[in-house]
């Protein structure tokens, strides 16, 4: 009696939603039909019937209320600290995705599903969980076959893909290390793997893409998009997306969506041949208790997870500056300036903080000035970086007024230093030449950031680098 009470407290306890997650849970041990579980008591009454759980063996409920992140409850009704291991980490991955995907990232993976599913299990009603039953149901997933998944989580939130790859390299096993589960030709059964990204697939994957050594275990690569990094040679943009066809479609039948001739439009080069990638420092602006104006910013060690895990994994040496004042900034920046980057293809310069019109702040308050950012790595004050892609990403509100442009050919008198007889006209670029600066809003007006999950710029930003990086 005193374990059907503690049953029934848990049940009283629960959500319909967490209700629905257990049941989900435990389709692999009370079988795929359980449509029919409507409640708590329902379904911890099939799992004692089935021998699953018992007061002598409640240890299955207390793996399901962890996973559902109710560590808190276990306590509360005094079930054993020790969980079990009845459930599958493949069950358990799909569970933490449903968790992480938004309302946003579940409309765009029905859309991409429209035809491999009913329109009636696309509607708007079904949940994360009902769609990944009903993949299984149609046999377009299993645990050994996460292809088609691969694909939908790299298209509508990328980030995510990291939670596949460590099922993936869980379930590898050591005499077949070059082969996936799924048996696709030419894949990498341990993404995560120091150094080691998906590469091409075969037919199947025509347009996917091969991707350089890695120093982070981050891969937004592989099924996501045929867009793939040129770092090799050089970088240009071409845009390819495949999806694999549906069981009623022949895989031999070419996409209507791509003529076989297609003409490119390539929008300019920069040499990726070098050693390095380049430097890309993160600065990091939280603890505003030195300035009275301004709160701490919640949220910005998430974006700079974000940058770093996407960064490092484009090959780029990964530096972090964290509260710096104002001239700590520019000195941060200065010294970069001064390194040699004659190795490097190119630089990237990340800045969270607030800001102002035309500036960002130092944690003391005081601000830099955009233009002062970036103008230790102009051509005349680092020459190792003339000609090479120099990139800024700023996420910091700006205030009202007019920004004011910058002239990329200074005027000045005809004996001045611009047009001394020193080097030819057509030899030389403009000292400002080859900068991109990204910013998080335009001005007049603040730019927003989420207090846990960090700002909307800097999560588009990474998704579209993974999703979109240029392809040879």
């Amino acid at each position: 009696m005193h374990f059907q009470k503690l049953l029934f407290d848990i049940g009283k306890a629960l959500s319909g939603d967490e209700v629905k997650a257990l049941a989900f849970l435990c389709t692999d041990i009370l079988g795929r039909n359980l449509s029919s579980v409507e409640s708590a008591s329902g379904l911890f009454s099939r799992l004692r019937d089935q021998g699953f759980l018992s007061a002598e063996q409640p240890h299955l409920l207390t793996e399901l209320l962890i996973i559902i992140q109710r560590v808190r409850l276990t306590r509360d009704v005094d079930l054993p600290a020790e969980p079990s291991s009845l459930i599958s980490p493949y069950r358990k991955m799909l569970y933490n995705l449903s968790e992480e995907l938004t309302a946003d990232d579940l409309k765009d993976m029905k859309f991409l599903l429209h035809s491999y599913l009913p329109r009636r299990k696309l509607e708007e009603n079904v949940s994360t969980l009902e769609i990944w039953l009903e993949m299984e149901h149609k046999d377009l997933m299993n645990e050994h076959n996460l292809h088609l998944l691969e694909i939908l989580i790299s298209k509508v939130c990328p980030m995510l893909k990291d939670k596949i790859n460590q099922l993936k390299a869980q379930q590898e096993t050591p005499t077949s290390p070059a082969t996936q589960e799924s048996g696709r030709q030419g894949s990498l059964s341990a993404p995560n793997a120091p150094n080691q990204v998906p590469q091409s697939l075969g037919a199947e994957g025509a347009g996917l893409f091969e991707m350089p050594d890695s120093p982070s275990g981050f891969n937004g690569g592989g099924d996501c998009a045929a867009l793939s990094l040129g770092l090799s040679g050089h970088l240009k943009i071409e845009v390819v997306e495949t999806m694999p066809p549906p069981k009623n479609m022949s895989c031999s039948e070419p996409p209507t969506s791509q003529p076989s001739d297609t003409n490119t439009e390539v929008l300019g080069t920069y040499p990726m041949t070098s050693a390095k990638r380049g430097i890309c420092l993160i600065v990091n602006n939280f603890d505003f208790t030195k300035s009275k104006n301004y709160q701490n910013r919640e949220g910005t060690m998430k974006d700079e997870e974000r940058l770093h895990k996407v960064f490092a994994w484009l090959g780029f040496e990964v530096e972090v500056k964290h509260d710096c004042e104002g001239e700590q900034m520019l000195t941060a920046l200065r010294e970069l300036a001064s390194r040699n980057h004659g190795q490097a293809d190119c630089l990237v310069c990340c800045v969270l903080s607030h800001g102002d019109e035309g500036c960002v702040y130092g944690v003391d308050g005081h601000t830099v000035a955009i233009k002062e950012l970036k103008e230790p790595f102009n051509g005349l004050n680092c020459a190792s970086l003339a000609g090479k892609p120099k990139l800024f990403f700023i996420q910091a509100c700006q205030g009202t007024g007019e920004q004011k442009a910058v002239n990329v050919v200074p005027d000045g008198p005809e004996d001045s230093a611009v047009c001394s007889d020193a080097f030819k006209a057509s030899d030389a670029i403009p000292s400002e030449a080859d900068f991109l600066l990204g910013m998080s809003t335009v001005p007049s007006f603040v730019s927003y950031r989420h207090r846990k999950n960090g700002s909307w710029f800097i999560e588009s930003l990474c998704q579209n680098l993974v999703q979109m990086v240029p392809k040879l």
